[in-house]
């Protein structure tokens, strides 16, 4: 079974997990450009490699980044948002 490194709660079953999508940086609304705040919503970096990723705890709604390698689809660490910031 697939385990996943929860921040708080451990490792756990890869079924207690959901993932939500690549951690994106938005830009500021009040200064960007339509095609830059467009290209923030609707573009996705499709390269394949280490990615930063949003994954939620749902047992405990714990919220953490997993930069997890695309290409073998192992976890290289987990952390809370603000560890990382």
């Amino acid at each position: 079974m697939k385990m996943i490194d929860c921040p708080i709660h451990g490792s756990r079953p890869v079924s207690e997990f959901f993932y939500w999508g690549e951690l994106k940086v938005s830009p500021d609304p009040e200064t960007c450009t339509d095609q830059e705040w467009a290209g923030y919503v609707f573009n996705r970096n499709g390269v394949a490699g280490i990615k930063k990723e949003w994954w939620c705890h749902i047992p405990s709604n714990t919220w953490f980044i997993a930069e997890r390698n695309t290409i073998t689809d192992q976890m290289v660490q987990t952390y809370l948002y603000e560890e990382g910031v």
